[in-house]
């Protein structure tokens, strides 16, 4: 279908729409370099960003007698996009401060955006905890997914099992030989009922003096387990998963939550859908760990792993290096990404 071509007032509207945000943008940067040019702001510091408001953020003070503090800030229009989670060097004014410069990140979880391009979402993450739970029923395919997910970003997965008091004599099994697998493979698995508040300390535990993000499908409790966790933040994040919001005080992208015990959690509607997005065939299987050392030694170089001679994958799957749940697993997720 071809595209709708504008009328010339649409056109017009269009592009004076465009010239306009350009002309707020290069006001609200010229009153930043004044602000700076003029001392009016404080000296610089490192802050943290928890939240982003379009051309603006909240940055907690890291430093100081105001450690803890939130300040609104701007952003110098030469800084690459910011999100929640990044470390920065700011300066503080009156009323609003200036984000001066942004520091390395050593992890960056992205999404794509409405136009298919992937966009950082949050930054300096530690674990992603991969929630499932007895009921909707969890699957091996799912549970990979995220793991591939995970491992494309170099970030630590753990698996976590939660409403573990909905487990009974007709799930039990089938359950245990789900998971059997992973912790062989080097993944942590967690237990937890929020109901009856079982494994919690030691979910708090894990979880402390980190950076985390909840991931699942709906109906794993991803949202009881958040509450438990953060008792004091109930509103907040009950606020922020409503999906659209309005006006200039709302969260565009993530916020970042303390754990009362200690360590972080960045959350959104958005974070907690992340799975996998435009991966190739290669990138997915260099997310199945326990391919790695057999990957670039088959006999042929396009080998698909799949009836092909000479496969450094399948012979590992005969010598029980390679679980043929795991390449079925596989073969799945790449047949889906190439459907797309």
């Amino acid at each position: 279908m071809s595209k709708r071509k504008l009328t010339r007032r649409q056109a017009w509207r269009v592009k004076k729409i465009q010239q306009d945000r350009a002309d707020r943008a290069k006001k609200r940067e010229q009153n930043v370099d004044q602000q700076l040019q003029e001392g009016e702001l404080g000296d610089e510091q490192e802050g943290l960003v928890i939240a982003h408001f379009g051309t603006q953020v909240d940055i907690e003070c890291l430093e100081g007698n105001q450690s803890g503090q939130i300040f609104r800030c701007h952003l110098r229009a030469n800084l690459d996009s910011l999100v929640t989670g990044d470390h920065v060097i700011w300066r503080a004014g009156k009323p609003t401060g200036v984000v001066v410069a942004n520091l390395p990140r050593h992890s960056e979880l992205s999404r794509p955006d409405i136009n298919g391009q992937l966009r950082p979402v949050a930054a300096n993450i530690d674990y992603i905890i991969i929630v499932i739970a007895p009921v909707p029923e969890p699957h091996a395919n799912l549970i990979d997914r995220y793991l591939v997910a995970a491992e494309s970003v170099n970030i630590k997965p753990m698996i976590l099992l939660n409403k573990i008091d909905l487990i009974d004599d007709g799930n039990r099994e089938s359950i245990d030989q789900l998971l059997s697998i992973y912790p062989k493979l080097g993944y942590q698995i967690l237990q937890a009922s929020t109901s009856n508040q079982d494994g919690l300390k030691e979910l708090k535990n894990t979880l402390q003096n980190h950076t985390s993000v909840f991931v699942g499908q709906s109906g794993v409790g991803k949202s009881s387990l958040i509450k438990a966790l953060l008792p004091d933040e109930e509103i907040k994040i009950g606020e922020l998963s409503k999906g659209q919001a309005k006006g200039t005080h709302t969260t565009t992208t993530a916020k970042l939550f303390h754990f009362p015990d200690g360590g972080d959690l960045v959350d959104s509607p958005g974070i907690r859908e992340f799975g996998l997005w435009h991966m190739e065939r290669q990138q997915v299987l260099d997310g199945f760990i326990e391919f790695r050392p057999f990957i670039g030694h088959c006999k042929f170089r396009d080998c698909q792993h799949q009836q092909e001679p000479g496969c450094a994958i399948l012979a590992a799957v005969d010598a029980g290096l390679i679980s043929q749940r795991r390449l079925s697993s596989f073969e799945s997720i790449a047949n889906s990404l190439e459907a797309l």
